[in-house]
C-alpha cells in the first residue's frame, strides 16, 4: 500500500469520527434532554480529544512527507490534509478539548439567557470561550494576526483586511440603497395566523422542490436554525412563528441550500478530505443563491402563492405580485436571520467589526452589549429594545466561531457572481422558478460549484464557475436593480 493510500485510510476514519461528533451537535440542539448538557459536553470533549490526536498523529506527518499525487483529486487531498495537520498540530491537545467542552456548555447557557433577555446570565461563558479563541487564535497565528489565523477556519486564503476593504466598498451603495428605499411606502405585509405544523409541512415540501434529497436528511426545529452532515447523511433545521410563516419558510430554503452542496459532492469524495463543502464562504454562497436570488424571486413567488394557499387557506394578500412584494419588504428589523437583502449585509459589517475587536482585545466582553447597542443605532437608526433582538441574538460567539460572519456578506459576493452566469448559461430559468421546476437552476450550482466539493480552493471554485474572479459587483448590481424597481427609486 502507497503512502497515499495509508493516508487516505486513515483520513476515511478521521472525516467518520468528525461526522458522528457533528451528529452529537445537531442531536444537543434539537432533541437531546436539557439534563443531559453536562454529560454531552464531556463527550464531545473526549470526541474531540481523540480526532485532535489522530490530525496530529506523526504518522499523518510522515504520510504527508512520502505521499505523491498523480491526479487532482489526490493533490486536493493531500492540501487539506496538509493543512489540517499543520493547524491542529499548534494546538495544545488540553485547549482543542476545553474548547469543546466550555462551547458545548455555552450554547444551552445562551440559548435560555437568550429565552429570558438576561446578558448576565451568559456574559461569564462569553468570557471564558473569548479567553480560550484568543488563546487559540495565538497558537495558530505563531506572531501573525490572531483574527486572520481563526478565519481560515472557515475561509482559507482570506484576510481580514482584504475582507475590510471589500466591505468598505459596499458600504456606501447598500447605505445610499437604504436610505432610498426607506423613504418610499412599504408594500403591504403578509397577516394572519400560520398553523406551525402545516408551516412545517410546507417547510419540507418546498425542500424537495430545491432538490433536497429527504431519503438523505430530515427537517426538524431549532432555536437558530442550523445544517449539519455531508454524505449520506445531511440534516437541516428551522424554526416556526405562528405570526411570520416567512422566518420558517426562508430558514428552510437557505438551509437546503447548504445541506444540497454536501448531498451533491461526487460520492467517489464520500468521506475524504475533498468530500465536504470547501469553505463557508462558498457554503453561503449556496444558501443565500437558494433562499435569495431563487426564493424571493419574482418568479418563484408565482409557484409559492398556490402552495401557500394550500397550506394556509385564504391569504390577506391578493396574488403573487403582491406576495413578491411582501417578502422583499424592507425595514430596519433588529434580526439578522429575518433582515431583508437590502440591511442583511449591515448586519454582517457589524458584527464583523465587533468580533474583530473582541479577538484582538480592543474591546472586552463587558463592554460588548453597549458597543452593539451604539453600533446598531448608528447603522439602522433604531435602538435596541431587548437583548434577544440585541447581542444575545446569534448563536455564532456562544459555540466560538470567530470568523464566521464575514462569510455571509462574501457568500452574498459569491452568489451574485453565481447568479449572473446562471442567468446567462439557463436560459429557461424564470420558467422553471414559475413552475416549480427548480432543477435548470439547481442543476447548475450542482454541477458547476457543489460535485466538486473541496476540489479547488475557495475564489478558485467560484472563478471556474463563473469565468471570472469574483468581486462585489454583481451583487451590488442585482440589489440595487431589484429594489429600485420594487420601490420606484
Amino acid at each position: 500500500m502507497s503512502a497515499y493510500d495509508e493516508l487516505m485510510e486513515f483520513a476515511r476514519t478521521t472525516q467518520a469520527l468528525a461526522q458522528v461528533a457533528g451528529r452529537l451537535g445537531w442531536d444537543q440542539e434539537t432533541m437531546m434532554p436539557r439534563g443531559a448538557a453536562p454529560q454531552r459536553a464531556e463527550e464531545l470533549a473526549a470526541m474531540e480529544s481523540v480526532l485532535h490526536a489522530r490530525r496530529t498523529d506523526p504518522r499523518v506527518g510522515h504520510w504527508l512527507d512520502k505521499a505523491e499525487a498523480s491526479a487532482p483529486v489526490e493533490a486536493a487531498n493531500l492540501r487539506l490534509v496538509r493543512r489540517d495537520f499543520d493547524r491542529a498540530s499548534k494546538v495544545p491537545a488540553r485547549l482543542a478539548a476545553e474548547l469543546a467542552r466550555v462551547t458545548s456548555m455555552a450554547q444551552g447557557i445562551w440559548a435560555k439567557a437568550r429565552a429570558e433577555d438576561d446578558v448576565a446570565a451568559f456574559m461569564p461563558t462569553l468570557r471564558e470561550v473569548v479567553s480560550l479563541k484568543r488563546e487559540e487564535g495565538a497558537a495558530l497565528a505563531d506572531g501573525a494576526d490572531v483574527y486572520d489565523a481563526l478565519l481560515q477556519d472557515f475561509e482559507p486564503g482570506a484576510s481580514a483586511a482584504e475582507l475590510e476593504a471589500m466591505f468598505a466598498r459596499m458600504r456606501p451603495r447598500l447605505v445610499a440603497l437604504r436610505e432610498a428605499v426607506l423613504d418610499k411606502p412599504a408594500p403591504a405585509a403578509l397577516a394572519g395566523t400560520f398553523d406551525e405544523g402545516a408551516q412545517m409541512r410546507l417547510a419540507r415540501q418546498v425542500a424537495r422542490t430545491l432538490g433536497y434529497d429527504m431519503a438523505r436528511g430530515r427537517v426538524d426545529k431549532a432555536v437558530h436554525p442550523f445544517s449539519s452532515g455531508s454524505g449520506l447523511d445531511v440534516r437541516i433545521t428551522t424554526r416556526t412563528n405562528p405570526d411570520d410563516p416567512f422566518n420558517s419558510l426562508y430558514s428552510t430554503i437557505h438551509e437546503v441550500g447548504h445541506g444540497a452542496y454536501e448531498q451533491n459532492i461526487h460520492a467517489d469524495h464520500l468521506l475524504t478530505p475533498v468530500g465536504q463543502g470547501v469553505s463557508m464562504g462558498v457554503h453561503e454562497s449556496q444558501s443565500r443563491i437558494y433562499e435569495n436570488q431563487l426564493g424571493r424571486s419574482e418568479a418563484f413567488a408565482r409557484w409559492l402563492y398556490p402552495q401557500m394557499q394550500q397550506a394556509f387557506g385564504d391569504l390577506s394578500l391578493p396574488d403573487a405580485q403582491a406576495l413578491f412584494a411582501a417578502i422583499n419588504r424592507v425595514g430596519a428589523g433588529y434580526i439578522r436571520t429575518e433582515a431583508d437583502e437590502v440591511h442583511y449585509n449591515l448586519h454582517i459589517l457589524m458584527r464583523f467589526d465587533l468580533e474583530r475587536d473582541l479577538i484582538a482585545r480592543r474591546l472586552e466582553v463587558e463592554d460588548l452589549e453597549a458597543a452593539w447597542n451604539a453600533r446598531f443605532a448608528a447603522d439602522f437608526g433604531v435602538e435596541v429594545d431587548r437583548p434577544s433582538n440585541g447581542v444575545l441574538q446569534d448563536v455564532h460567539w456562544s459555540v466560538g466561531l470567530f470568523g464566521y460572519f464575514p462569510t455571509y456578506t462574501l457568500g452574498n459576493v459569491y452568489a451574485g457572481c453565481l447568479h449572473t452566469a446562471m442567468q446567462r448559461d439557463v436560459p429557461d430559468l424564470e420558467v422553471g422558478l414559475a413552475t416549480g421546476d427548480l432543477t435548470p437552476a439547481t442543476d447548475w450550482l450542482r454541477d458547476k460549484v457543489q460535485i466538486n466539493g473541496g476540489l479547488y480552493q475557495p475564489r478558485e471554485t467560484i472563478r471556474r464557475a463563473c469565468g471570472a474572479e469574483p468581486d462585489e459587483e454583481p451583487l451590488l448590481a442585482y440589489l440595487e436593480q431589484k429594489f429600485g424597481a420594487l420601490y420606484g427609486v
